[in-house]
């Protein structure tokens, strides 16, 4: 083992921890976990510890199902809401196959090469991210409700906002997971909340963003209160979405200076994530309760760029010398996996487009017509999955470039089949008649498909 391996298995033998949580993500981001004991840990860095990769939708089928964790020292955090003594702590794994090689759903080995990429063309990322969730009583059962905690409004205070209490306790708990918020509030809806991070890596960015979503809903649970990050909860409020502010430099210098007008690569980067919007869509809107948010209240209606306005794709906002700094993408939602969607924002650098139509500002057409908005901007799509799968699966390999972006083609129909037999249910079709269908669009539309394996 290295010195940090070392010192880790040094902090685990005085600081009396007693269980080791081995925490991944599946294919749609959502955080498992094993808990080993601390005589574990050793073997857990240099051999790994098994597990059945066959029970986890889009990783493995039951013939070749094992796969291995091992833990990444860096990320090791302790747990402040478990008891002090007898401390339980997390660390985020790598998943490989038994031979060693990594596995291709590892979303932070997506992650990470993705980011070697950009580094090797010279650019360095942070990201810092901004999620919106509600919270919701619990009925007698324990089971969540659709009623909201509070029917406080944007920057309420108590006793209207009931949630300042929950959010204190949020912010803190991450502080001290080495997590650092920048703020937080009540937003529109009733019982809605936010809060804001700093700036990070694209690896650390979207590991913070999955503690974050597992901080939240403990914090909510302990106070009798369920927090949901679904992105339209309720038909009449408007829905939470994930806004992810990235920064570049480049030679470390930032890439929107001396101006964004003036910055040629700068301009190409957010067109290359324009040009691909429609593909990216699958992964950063994954539901079909995703599409109910889209193009209401303040949530992104079109494909493209302003300044100030809130209803494109992106914003690039003005900082107090009227420079750019950042560019921020509003149209993410808290259910996506954040480490496929963060490898999609950097595979996009920079496209060589030569598409001047995307730099029109909709600064001074804040609902474009019909006559000037294929010159200006292209609609989000709104309808159900199943009514314009085919268009985002065609759409995926015309292009091809979340297909390069993953790295690895069976992950995106992986991602895709499961997701079809998910929002099935929600359409009244049987998983049976989503497979079928799937299997025959994908077999349309991929001249070779990729087994699931």
């Amino acid at each position: 083992m290295d010195t940090t391996m070392s010192e880790v298995v040094q902090f685990i033998q005085e600081n009396d921890v007693k269980f080791i949580r081995l925490a991944f993500c599946d294919i749609f981001g959502n955080q498992k976990n094993i808990a080993i004991m601390p005589t574990e840990l050793e073997r857990a860095f240099e051999q790994g510890i098994h597990f059945n990769a066959a029970a986890l939708r889009g990783f493995l089928n039951v013939e070749a199902s094992d796969l291995l964790l091992f833990p990444d020292p860096a990320t090791l955090s302790v747990l402040p809401w478990r008891p002090a003594q007898g401390r339980v702590v997390r660390f985020y794994c790598d998943i490989r196959y038994p031979d060693g090689t990594p596995f291709e759903g590892d979303g932070r080995h997506l992650l990470r090469e993705a980011n070697r990429r950009a580094r090797r063309a010279g650019y360095s990322l942070t990201m810092g991210t901004a999620s919106e969730f509600y919270l919701f009583e619990l009925d007698e059962n324990g089971h969540p409700t659709t009623i909201p905690h509070d029917h406080g409004e944007y920057f309420d205070v108590a006793p209207l906002d009931k949630a300042e209490n929950v959010r204190r306790q949020i912010c803190l708990t991450l502080e001290e997971m080495n997590i650092q918020p920048e703020s937080s509030h009540h937003e529109q809806g009733p019982g809605q909340n936010e809060v804001d991070f700093r700036y990070a890596e694209a690896l650390e960015a979207a590991d913070n963003f999955v503690t974050f979503k597992w901080v939240v809903k403990s914090m909510a649970s302990s106070s009798g209160l369920f927090a949901s990050f679904l992105p339209k909860p309720l038909p009449h409020a408007p829905g939470s979405g994930l806004h992810l502010s990235v920064s570049i430099n480049k030679n470390g210098k930032n890439l929107f200076q001396p101006s964004f007008e003036e910055s040629a690569e700068g301009q190409s980067f957010v067109a290359g994530i324009l040009q691909r919007a429609a593909e990216m869509t699958i992964f950063c809107n994954p539901l079909t309760n995703s599409f109910q948010r889209l193009g209401e209240f303040e949530a992104p209606k079109y494909i493209t760029w302003s300044h100030q306005n809130s209803r494109p794709l992106i914003t690039v906002p003005l900082s107090e010398d009227s420079t750019a700094h950042r560019f921020k993408l509003r149209a993410f939602d808290g259910c996506i996996n954040p480490y496929i969607v963060e490898s999609g924002i950097l595979i996009c650098t920079p496209p060589k487009i030569t598409a001047p139509y995307f730099f029109r500002s909709l600064a001074a057409h804040p609902e474009p017509s019909p006559l000037n908005a294929p010159m200006v901007a292209t609609h989000i799509i709104f309808l159900p999955f199943h009514k314009e799968a085919c268009i985002w699966i065609k759409s995926l390999t015309m292009y091809g470039a979340f297909e390069n972006c993953v790295g690895y083609p069976r992950i995106t129909v992986s991602f895709l089949f499961i997701l079809s037999m998910i929002n099935s249910s929600s359409n009244g079709t049987t998983s049976a008649d989503a497979s079928i269908n799937f299997t025959s669009f994908v077999t349309q539309y991929f001249v070779l498909p990729v087994p699931l394996r």
